[in-house]
Protein backbone atom coordinates (compact mmCIF):
# COMPACT_ATOMS: atom_id res chain seq x y z
CA UNK A 1 0.00 0.00 0.00
CA UNK A 2 2.90 2.25 0.94
CA UNK A 3 4.34 1.37 -2.54
CA UNK A 4 1.48 1.88 -4.42
CA UNK A 5 1.15 5.64 -2.61
CA UNK A 6 4.56 6.52 -3.54
CA UNK A 7 3.75 5.88 -7.07
CA UNK A 8 0.70 7.92 -7.06
CA UNK A 9 2.56 10.86 -5.63
CA UNK A 10 5.54 10.39 -8.40
CA UNK A 11 2.79 10.71 -10.86
CA UNK A 12 1.01 13.58 -9.49
CA UNK A 13 4.42 15.09 -8.91
CA UNK A 14 5.25 14.65 -12.73
CA UNK A 15 1.88 16.38 -14.25
CA UNK A 16 2.21 18.84 -11.54
CA UNK A 17 5.94 19.67 -13.44
CA UNK A 18 4.94 19.52 -16.36
CA UNK A 19 2.04 21.58 -16.80
CA UNK A 20 4.39 24.57 -14.84
CA UNK A 21 6.88 23.85 -17.47
CA UNK A 22 4.83 23.69 -20.40
CA UNK A 23 1.75 26.29 -20.64
CA UNK A 24 -0.85 26.09 -22.68
CA UNK A 25 -0.64 27.92 -26.06
CA UNK A 26 -2.59 31.22 -25.97
CA UNK A 27 -5.86 30.62 -28.16
CA UNK A 28 -6.21 33.33 -31.11
CA UNK A 29 -8.83 35.52 -31.18
CA UNK A 30 -11.96 34.17 -32.93
CA UNK A 31 -12.56 37.04 -34.77
CA UNK A 32 -14.84 35.74 -37.48
CA UNK A 33 -17.16 34.75 -34.84
CA UNK A 34 -17.45 37.76 -32.54
CA UNK A 35 -19.80 40.64 -32.98
CA UNK A 36 -18.29 43.18 -30.48
CA UNK A 37 -17.22 45.60 -33.17
CA UNK A 38 -18.02 49.11 -33.56
CA UNK A 39 -17.55 51.51 -36.65
CA UNK A 40 -18.20 54.83 -36.92
CA UNK A 41 -18.05 54.17 -40.87
CA UNK A 42 -21.03 53.95 -42.86
CA UNK A 43 -19.69 51.09 -45.04
CA UNK A 44 -16.68 48.95 -44.19
CA UNK A 45 -15.59 45.65 -44.80
CA UNK A 46 -12.25 43.50 -43.37
CA UNK A 47 -11.11 40.67 -45.82
CA UNK A 48 -8.03 37.93 -44.31
CA UNK A 49 -6.03 38.99 -47.29
CA UNK A 50 -4.18 34.88 -46.96
CA UNK A 51 -7.05 33.22 -47.33
CA UNK A 52 -9.72 35.79 -48.69
CA UNK A 53 -11.52 34.92 -46.18
CA UNK A 54 -14.34 38.12 -45.21
CA UNK A 55 -14.01 38.73 -41.27
CA UNK A 56 -16.72 42.02 -41.42
CA UNK A 57 -19.25 43.19 -43.71
CA UNK A 58 -21.12 46.28 -43.17
CA UNK A 59 -23.37 47.97 -46.12
CA UNK A 60 -21.03 46.44 -47.98
CA UNK A 61 -22.97 45.66 -51.36
CA UNK A 62 -24.19 49.30 -51.20
CA UNK A 63 -22.78 51.47 -53.69
CA UNK A 64 -21.54 54.80 -52.91
CA UNK A 65 -18.88 57.72 -54.00
CA UNK A 66 -15.38 57.00 -52.59
CA UNK A 67 -13.46 60.45 -53.75
CA UNK A 68 -10.11 59.56 -54.13
CA UNK A 69 -9.88 55.64 -53.36
CA UNK A 70 -10.64 55.65 -57.08
CA UNK A 71 -6.23 57.10 -57.65
CA UNK A 72 -5.67 53.06 -56.52
CA UNK A 73 -7.38 51.56 -60.30
CA UNK A 74 -5.98 54.72 -61.61
CA UNK A 75 -2.44 53.40 -60.23
CA UNK A 76 -3.13 49.88 -62.11
CA UNK A 77 -4.16 50.94 -65.31
CA UNK A 78 -1.10 53.14 -65.15
CA UNK A 79 1.37 50.35 -64.77
CA UNK A 80 -1.29 48.12 -66.66
CA UNK A 81 -0.28 49.87 -69.38
CA UNK A 82 3.48 49.62 -69.92
CA UNK A 83 4.36 53.08 -70.20
CA UNK A 84 8.30 54.69 -69.36
CA UNK A 85 8.14 55.76 -65.49
CA UNK A 86 10.84 58.09 -66.50
CA UNK A 87 8.80 59.64 -69.27
CA UNK A 88 7.99 63.39 -68.65
CA UNK A 89 4.28 64.30 -68.08
CA UNK A 90 3.80 67.93 -68.87
CA UNK A 91 0.60 69.44 -66.62
CA UNK A 92 -1.64 71.45 -68.66
CA UNK A 93 -4.40 73.82 -68.91
CA UNK A 94 -6.67 71.25 -69.94
CA UNK A 95 -5.74 68.59 -67.19
CA UNK A 96 -7.12 71.38 -64.76
CA UNK A 97 -10.01 71.53 -66.83
CA UNK A 98 -10.38 67.82 -66.53
CA UNK A 99 -9.71 68.21 -62.21
CA UNK A 100 -12.81 70.96 -62.19
CA UNK A 101 -10.22 73.72 -61.71
CA UNK A 102 -9.37 71.93 -58.39
CA UNK A 103 -6.79 73.37 -56.48
CA UNK A 104 -3.17 72.59 -56.92
CA UNK A 105 0.53 73.82 -56.25
CA UNK A 106 1.91 72.23 -59.64
CA UNK A 107 2.51 74.97 -61.88
CA UNK A 108 0.77 75.11 -65.96
CA UNK A 109 3.30 73.65 -68.53
CA UNK A 110 5.79 72.26 -65.97
CA UNK A 111 7.05 68.32 -65.83
CA UNK A 112 7.41 65.76 -63.69
CA UNK A 113 8.26 61.85 -64.48
CA UNK A 114 5.79 59.73 -64.79
CA UNK A 115 7.25 57.62 -61.79
CA UNK A 116 6.89 60.79 -59.51
CA UNK A 117 3.26 61.83 -60.69
CA UNK A 118 2.01 58.81 -59.63
CA UNK A 119 3.81 58.57 -56.06
CA UNK A 120 2.48 62.20 -55.43
CA UNK A 121 -0.89 60.89 -56.58
CA UNK A 122 -0.86 57.68 -54.30
CA UNK A 123 0.82 59.20 -51.27
CA UNK A 124 -0.64 62.89 -51.35
CA UNK A 125 -3.50 62.52 -53.40
CA UNK A 126 -2.33 65.08 -55.79
CA UNK A 127 -6.05 65.40 -58.03
CA UNK A 128 -3.89 67.40 -61.27
CA UNK A 129 -1.16 64.31 -61.17
CA UNK A 130 -4.17 61.63 -61.13
CA UNK A 131 -5.63 63.69 -64.34
CA UNK A 132 -2.19 64.09 -66.17
CA UNK A 133 -1.93 60.55 -66.10
CA UNK A 134 -5.30 59.95 -67.81
CA UNK A 135 -4.60 62.51 -70.43
CA UNK A 136 -1.37 60.81 -71.25
CA UNK A 137 -2.40 57.30 -71.85
CA UNK A 138 -2.57 55.84 -74.98
CA UNK A 139 -5.65 56.71 -76.43
CA UNK A 140 -6.00 59.96 -74.02
CA UNK A 141 -8.51 60.60 -70.89
CA UNK A 142 -11.37 58.78 -72.13
CA UNK A 143 -9.82 55.52 -73.25
CA UNK A 144 -7.97 55.56 -69.83
CA UNK A 145 -11.77 55.74 -68.03
CA UNK A 146 -12.61 53.00 -70.32
CA UNK A 147 -9.78 51.02 -69.49
CA UNK A 148 -10.76 51.45 -65.47
CA UNK A 149 -14.09 50.26 -66.50
CA UNK A 150 -12.69 46.98 -67.75
CA UNK A 151 -9.94 46.61 -65.26
CA UNK A 152 -12.76 46.77 -62.51
CA UNK A 153 -14.96 44.16 -64.28
CA UNK A 154 -12.05 41.61 -64.94
CA UNK A 155 -11.77 41.96 -61.21
CA UNK A 156 -15.10 41.12 -60.34
CA UNK A 157 -16.34 44.79 -59.07
CA UNK A 158 -19.30 44.36 -60.72
CA UNK A 159 -20.85 47.01 -58.59
CA UNK A 160 -18.32 49.86 -59.60
CA UNK A 161 -18.36 52.57 -61.99
CA UNK A 162 -15.47 55.50 -62.67
CA UNK A 163 -15.74 58.09 -64.87
CA UNK A 164 -12.93 60.18 -63.90
CA UNK A 165 -8.85 59.22 -62.46
CA UNK A 166 -9.29 61.36 -59.43
CA UNK A 167 -12.40 60.73 -58.02
CA UNK A 168 -13.13 64.52 -57.98
CA UNK A 169 -16.80 63.53 -58.85
CA UNK A 170 -19.02 61.57 -57.33
CA UNK A 171 -20.42 59.37 -59.81
CA UNK A 172 -17.08 57.45 -59.71
CA UNK A 173 -19.31 54.05 -57.28
CA UNK A 174 -18.35 51.16 -55.50
CA UNK A 175 -19.25 48.92 -52.43
CA UNK A 176 -17.02 48.09 -49.54
CA UNK A 177 -17.31 44.87 -50.96
CA UNK A 178 -15.68 45.55 -54.64
CA UNK A 179 -12.67 47.95 -52.82
CA UNK A 180 -11.36 44.67 -50.95
CA UNK A 181 -10.98 43.22 -54.71
CA UNK A 182 -9.59 46.49 -55.48
CA UNK A 183 -6.96 46.87 -52.84
CA UNK A 184 -6.00 43.17 -53.32
CA UNK A 185 -5.17 43.36 -56.77
CA UNK A 186 -3.05 46.85 -56.20
CA UNK A 187 -1.18 45.06 -52.99
CA UNK A 188 0.28 42.69 -56.25
CA UNK A 189 2.35 45.64 -57.49
CA UNK A 190 5.43 46.53 -55.84
CA UNK A 191 5.20 50.57 -56.56
CA UNK A 192 1.73 51.11 -55.20
CA UNK A 193 3.02 49.85 -51.99
CA UNK A 194 5.86 51.56 -52.02
CA UNK A 195 4.42 54.85 -53.38
CA UNK A 196 0.96 54.68 -51.15
CA UNK A 197 3.29 54.37 -47.99
CA UNK A 198 5.89 56.99 -48.64
CA UNK A 199 5.76 58.97 -45.81
CA UNK A 200 7.36 62.64 -47.48
CA UNK A 201 8.78 63.01 -50.57
CA UNK A 202 10.04 66.20 -52.61
CA UNK A 203 8.92 66.20 -56.13
CA UNK A 204 11.59 67.83 -58.61
CA UNK A 205 9.61 69.86 -61.28
CA UNK A 206 10.99 70.89 -64.74
CA UNK A 207 10.28 74.26 -67.40
CA UNK A 208 10.05 75.82 -64.88
CA UNK A 209 12.50 74.48 -61.96
CA UNK A 210 10.84 74.26 -58.74
CA UNK A 211 10.10 71.43 -55.75
CA UNK A 212 7.36 70.88 -54.01
CA UNK A 213 7.29 69.52 -50.72
CA UNK A 214 4.55 65.98 -49.87
CA UNK A 215 3.34 64.58 -46.95
CA UNK A 216 1.34 61.21 -47.25
CA UNK A 217 -2.40 61.90 -46.49
CA UNK A 218 -2.64 58.98 -44.04
CA UNK A 219 -1.84 59.98 -40.23
CA UNK A 220 -1.53 56.24 -39.01
CA UNK A 221 1.34 56.17 -42.21
CA UNK A 222 3.15 59.48 -41.14
CA UNK A 223 3.18 57.93 -37.38
CA UNK A 224 5.16 54.44 -37.67
CA UNK A 225 3.14 52.68 -35.32
CA UNK A 226 1.71 50.20 -37.80
CA UNK A 227 2.89 47.81 -40.16
CA UNK A 228 1.21 49.10 -43.01
CA UNK A 229 1.76 47.60 -46.79
CA UNK A 230 -0.57 50.00 -48.62
CA UNK A 231 -2.76 52.88 -47.72
CA UNK A 232 -4.84 55.51 -49.63
CA UNK A 233 -7.63 58.56 -48.32
CA UNK A 234 -10.27 60.01 -49.91
CA UNK A 235 -12.91 62.82 -49.15
CA UNK A 236 -15.39 64.65 -50.78
CA UNK A 237 -18.61 66.10 -49.40
CA UNK A 238 -20.85 63.21 -51.00
CA UNK A 239 -18.69 60.05 -49.95
CA UNK A 240 -17.53 61.38 -46.43
CA UNK A 241 -14.09 60.47 -45.21
CA UNK A 242 -12.64 56.94 -46.48
CA UNK A 243 -9.78 54.72 -46.14
CA UNK A 244 -8.16 52.03 -47.20
CA UNK A 245 -5.24 49.72 -46.52
CA UNK A 246 -3.71 46.67 -45.66
CA UNK A 247 -2.01 46.07 -43.25
CA UNK A 248 -0.02 43.59 -41.08
CA UNK A 249 -1.74 42.76 -37.79
CA UNK A 250 -0.07 40.01 -35.47
CA UNK A 251 1.50 38.13 -38.54
CA UNK A 252 -1.74 38.23 -40.48
CA UNK A 253 -2.21 40.63 -43.47
CA UNK A 254 -5.94 42.24 -43.43
CA UNK A 255 -7.49 44.24 -45.82
CA UNK A 256 -9.69 47.34 -44.57
CA UNK A 257 -12.09 48.88 -45.66
CA UNK A 258 -14.16 52.15 -44.36
CA UNK A 259 -16.18 54.30 -46.36
CA UNK A 260 -17.93 57.74 -45.45
CA UNK A 261 -17.13 58.43 -41.71
CA UNK A 262 -17.48 62.30 -40.05
CA UNK A 263 -14.49 63.99 -39.67
CA UNK A 264 -10.75 63.85 -40.16
CA UNK A 265 -9.45 61.42 -37.65
CA UNK A 266 -12.39 58.96 -37.62
CA UNK A 267 -11.14 56.74 -40.60
CA UNK A 268 -8.01 56.10 -38.53
CA UNK A 269 -9.69 55.50 -35.46
CA UNK A 270 -11.83 52.99 -37.04
CA UNK A 271 -8.84 51.10 -38.06
CA UNK A 272 -7.58 51.46 -34.09
CA UNK A 273 -10.83 49.77 -33.64
CA UNK A 274 -10.27 46.87 -36.59
CA UNK A 275 -6.61 46.15 -34.82
CA UNK A 276 -8.43 46.09 -31.67
CA UNK A 277 -10.86 44.36 -32.77
CA UNK A 278 -8.48 41.74 -34.43
CA UNK A 279 -5.92 41.61 -31.28
CA UNK A 280 -8.50 41.34 -28.44
CA UNK A 281 -11.89 40.46 -29.75
CA UNK A 282 -13.34 44.12 -28.87
CA UNK A 283 -13.10 47.18 -31.05
CA UNK A 284 -13.96 49.43 -27.59
CA UNK A 285 -16.85 51.98 -28.37
CA UNK A 286 -17.29 55.42 -30.73
CA UNK A 287 -17.51 58.76 -29.25
CA UNK A 288 -20.25 61.22 -29.79
CA UNK A 289 -20.55 62.72 -33.53
CA UNK A 290 -19.14 59.89 -35.40
CA UNK A 291 -21.35 58.07 -33.76
CA UNK A 292 -24.32 59.70 -34.40
CA UNK A 293 -23.27 60.61 -37.99
CA UNK A 294 -22.72 56.70 -38.58
CA UNK A 295 -26.42 56.71 -37.93
CA UNK A 296 -27.82 58.82 -39.68
CA UNK A 297 -25.77 57.43 -43.05
CA UNK A 298 -26.38 54.29 -42.12
CA UNK A 299 -29.92 54.54 -41.90
CA UNK A 300 -30.29 56.38 -45.33
CA UNK A 301 -27.99 53.36 -46.81
CA UNK A 302 -30.84 50.91 -44.99
CA UNK A 303 -33.18 52.39 -47.28
CA UNK A 304 -31.70 51.97 -50.49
Amino acid sequence: MKKLSASLLLVLASSLSLAHSEPAAKAPVAVEQNTKIHLASASASIVDLKSGKRLYDKNADVPVPIASITKLMTAMVILDGKQSMKESITFTRNDRTLAHNYYSRIRTQSKLSRADVIRIMLMSSENLAATALASNYLGGFKAFVKAMNAKAKALGMHHSRFVDSSGLSPNNVSTAADLTRMVSAAAKYALIRDYSTTKVFTANFEGPRYRLAYTNTNALVRGGSWDIRLSKTGYLDEAGRCLVMLAKIDNREVVMVMLDSFGKRTPTGDANRIRKWIQTGNSGDIAGAARDYERRRNAALQKR
